[in-house]
């Protein structure tokens, strides 16, 4: 009998699929569309690990499953290639980004192909590709024209040794991810969309969204919508002011000082002589943390005092100006005013700088709480901080007072008494800050317009685009900040053709952000010259009923995306207000690492395992073990080329999939893998068995049907897990048949087909079907093979288990009776004894209750 031989069933049958288009789609509305979507990768020079298979598999799979069940099915695959990783070898190796991006890009592509996924190749798209940056320099005109996108001074990380400004998503502990390299705050004039007009929208739309609650209220947290008061503190002396955001304005009584975030505007103006070089060595020093660094709870607080004082408006007493790296420039006002006897953070400074407490609540205390007396006098004391609700104190100057108002009461008089006398305002803030959008960078999106000698700017019209980079060999951002497209006059300085007067091009580029921000609406009409889509591809194919991704990508990647994607709508360019309606994120895939005394990592051919302890092969030094993330520094990544090449691709695909749940993380085992391929040689050895045959029988119809019925609710479900293990099931079930119909195993193989498809087109060809499995239909669960003819009954004497029986089902009481009396294993437990009450449960259960 032939063997099961994945290499060559794998390389047949993507071949087959390639060559035939088997998966290549266009508008079809005889049938309804389905748009399942990756979040598309950045190809990186080291390949895949089996990590990122995982969310590819899923998403798969529902493809595949979707083409059975009559859905026209948009399946694409793109690539996210600008950015500072492939910047950075260039500047290293001399070579183009556009050189190594192809490479590495040919290999992702080749691992892709080789593990089956059905993607529309047709459809591939690459964000540094002019024919698709053309579009989203195209994108970027209309922000501006509908004023969203301006320059302005920001304070931003820096990073000098890569020369460019970088996110907060590409920080880590103040140092960049890609180098390790130090990062500083700096100011400089940068291009930013106004993200925070869209705020509300943002918030409020996440309630027509099926995405899993944790991840929207990420969202939520990070736009993070508040109502509270804006509060005008004169600074005393000057006729300048801070403005401070509070949510609590019933505590102003209670303000003790101010605390500006050390970029503040205003620091240089009111900081006094005998403080200067303090306030100068701190902003210095603060300069080289990160806004995570700086806001990190746990942290002791740090502040130096101005010399200057603000003027509290409630009771006009002068309070200390401070400034602290707690507080960022990028939230809120940038500046906070500081109540220490009732917020955690300003307790803590205060404890710390040994400033004043003012207690302006009375605490609402409960049975729980311990005596209210002593908690008054520890709050008075500056002892402890009560951040709950109770009743004001403590606040009443000349005839404006609060006392003995409840919370929400002295809320609403304290901000009504703010705007009648101009000191305040009511208003709504939003955590939200809008989106820096440049880099210092080469490869990047140029930005789409001029500068003009008098100020002015103009944005390229369409015909102007694509505006593609120059060529240049030094790739290198200047120590200034400024980027390597000023390494390139010629083109930075020209003559505007279309107004004939002197202008420069902008030198930044834009964030590797903007190209992934909209990919998913190129995907579908990816080869339209005259237009970024066509209003008949957006409307049939928008919005992607599902897209599957890390939840790193949570928050922002998310919401830039549904804020262009709104502006768009806005625009009149979509139909639809959402990107993406449903959400699902995979679970990290993660491995043993292994380090030694000096903490560097081992690779595991090195390591040898003894009693659950680890120990270098050679040296036998012992070592230290640990499950992280995959990554090619801890050399704990493992490539899926390994994996196939040894297993296959179906078995490679069918073991992620059944490691756990989808969204959960997991840890990788190589020698799990081939339990995976042992049971699909087996599933195989049936389709060749000389125990085949053309007829059937109901016992085999029953583990078909229960099969394909189990199998789909699981996939709807997103349970792969589960419905895998349902396939194992049904082949130790079916092999233990004297023969095996060939109907049921084509109700297998079509139930197999989303998980394994080089498999289940292997075997379905060996059944005698000529056409491709692909769309063939998946298999309608009949009722009547689903329902079980027989049920066990229980028999129980006084409650205890005594006996079962297999019987047909909705056999009487008196026919159970009888059985079980006739039973010699319960005739024991009866004989002699008086039956005083039968209880009898239909199709469930029959208890004697005896007497003796």
């Amino acid at each position: 009998m032939q063997k099961y031989n994945h290499k060559q069933i794998e390389k047949k049958w993507q071949k087959y699929w390639l060559d035939h288009k088997t998966y290549k789609v266009e508008i079809d509305r005889a049938k309804p569309k389905y748009y399942v979507l990756d979040m598309f990768p950045y190809p990186s020079g080291s390949g895949l690990h089996v990590g990122h298979p995982e969310g590819y598999t899923a998403t798969d799979i529902l493809a595949r499953y979707k083409r059975q069940k009559g859905f026209n099915v948009l399946h694409p695959m793109g690539w996210d290639n600008f950015g500072l990783p492939a910047e950075q070898y260039a500047i290293r190796t001399g070579t183009h980004p556009a050189v190594t991006t192809k490479k590495n890009v040919e290999n992702f592509k080749r691992q892709l192909q080789s593990l089956g996924f059905s993607y529309d190749w047709d459809r591939e798209i690459s964000t540094s590709d002019p024919s698709y940056y053309k579009w989203t320099q195209w994108i970027f005109t209309k922000l501006y024209e509908k004023g969203l996108a301006y320059e302005a001074e920001m304070s931003v990380n820096f990073c000098p040794a890569l020369g460019t400004v970088l996110a907060n998503e590409e920080i880590e502990n103040g140092r960049a991810k890609e180098g390790g390299h130090v990062v500083e705050r700096r100011p400089l004039r940068q291009w930013v969309l106004k993200i925070t007009a869209y705020a509300e929208r943002l918030l409020q739309d996440l309630d027509l969204l099926d995405w899993p609650e944790g991840l929207k209220k990420l969202q939520a947290n990070w736009i993070g919508r508040s109502e509270g008061v804006q509060v005008d503190f004169l600074i005393d002396g000057t006729d300048e002011k801070i403005t401070v955001f509070t949510t609590c304005p019933h505590t102003l009584f209670g303000a003790t000082y101010v605390v500006l975030a050390p970029e503040h505007p205003l620091i240089k103006q009111i900081t006094t002589t005998a403080q200067k070089d303090a306030i100068e060595g701190y902003q210095k020093e603060t300069a080289s943390k990160s806004d995570f660094d700086r806001t990190e709870m746990a942290k002791n607080k740090t502040g130096v005092f101005t010399g200057a004082y603000a003027i509290n408006p409630v009771n006009q007493q002068k309070i200390p100006i401070w400034i602290a790296d707690y507080v960022l420039i990028n939230y809120g006002t940038g500046a906070v005013m500081a109540v220490p006897s009732h917020d955690e953070r300003d307790f803590e400074f205060a404890t710390q700088y040994e400033l004043p407490f003012v207690q302006v609540i009375d605490p609402e205390l409960t049975a729980e709480d311990e005596n209210h007396d002593q908690i008054q006098q520890a709050i008075a004391c500056g002892k402890k901080c009560w951040t709950g609700n109770g009743k004001a104190i403590n606040s009443q100057h000349n005839d404006f007072s609060i006392n003995g108002l409840t919370t929400e009461q002295a809320k609403e008089s304290v901000a009504n008494w703010l705007e009648s006398n101009q000191k305040g305002r009511k208003t709504i803030s939003f955590k939200l800050r809008d989106w820096l959008f440049s880099r210092q960078r080469y490869w990047g999106e140029p930005f789409p317009l001029l500068h003009f000698e008098d100020g002015t700017i103009r944005t390229l019209d369409l015909d102007e685009l694509p505006l593609c980079p120059p060529q240049i060999s030094q790739y290198k951002p200047a120590s200034d900040g400024s980027s390597p497209l000023a390494n390139a006059p010629e083109w930075v300085f020209i003559t505007d053709v279309k107004t004939g007067k002197a202008a420069r091009r902008e030198t930044n580029t834009m964030p590797q952000w903007a190209g992934s921000c909209w990919y998913y609406i190129r995907f579908c009409d990816p080869h339209n010259d005259v237009e970024a889509w066509s209003k008949e591809a957006e409307q049939y194919w928008l919005p992607v009923d599902l897209y599957v991704g890390g939840v790193e990508h949570a928050v922002l990647h998310l919401l830039y995306s549904r804020f262009w994607h709104k502006v768009l709508y806005d625009c009149g360019f979509l139909s639809t207000s959402e990107p993406f309606q449903t959400l699902r994120n995979q679970g990290l895939i993660t491995a043993r690492s292994f380090q030694n005394s000096l903490g560097a990592y081992v690779a595991p051919e090195d390591v040898q395992e003894k009693e659950g302890e680890y120990f270098h092969r050679e040296t036998g030094e012992k070592l230290k073990s640990q499950i992280e993330k995959m990554s090619k520094s801890k050399l704990n990544g493992v490539s899926p080329d390994e994996i196939i090449e040894e297993f296959g691709a179906d078995s490679l695909r069918l073991y992620e999939m059944f490691m756990g749940p989808l969204e959960k993380e997991k840890v990788w085992n190589t020698d799990a893998v081939s339990g995976c391929r042992r049971f699909l040689a087996r599933f195989y050895d049936l389709a060749v068995s000389p125990k085949l045959t053309q007829e059937t029988t109901v016992e085999a119809l029953k583990l078909g049907h229960r099969l394909v019925k189990g199998v789909e609710e699981d996939i709807v479900a997103m349970q792969f897990n589960t419905a895998i293990a349902k396939m194992m099931e049904f082949i130790n079930d079916f092999s233990k048949l004297d023969t095996y119909p060939a109907s049921v195993l084509k109700m297998a193989a079509q139930a197999l087909y989303p998980f394994a498809p080089h498999l289940a087109e292997e075997i379905w060809e060996i059944l005698g079907i000529k056409e491709s499995l692909s769309y063939t239909s998946y298999p309608q669960a009949e009722q009547c093979y689903l329902e079980d003819s027989t049920v066990l009954y229980v028999v129980q004497v006084n409650g205890k288990l005594r006996g079962r029986f297999e019987l047909p089902k909705d056999q009487t009481e008196e026919q159970i009776v009888e059985a079980a009396k006739k039973d010699p294993g319960i005739q024991r437990h009866i004989a002699g004894t008086e039956i005083i009450k039968v209880i009898f449960v239909p199709n469930k259960l029959l208890n004697f209750v005896v007497r003796q």
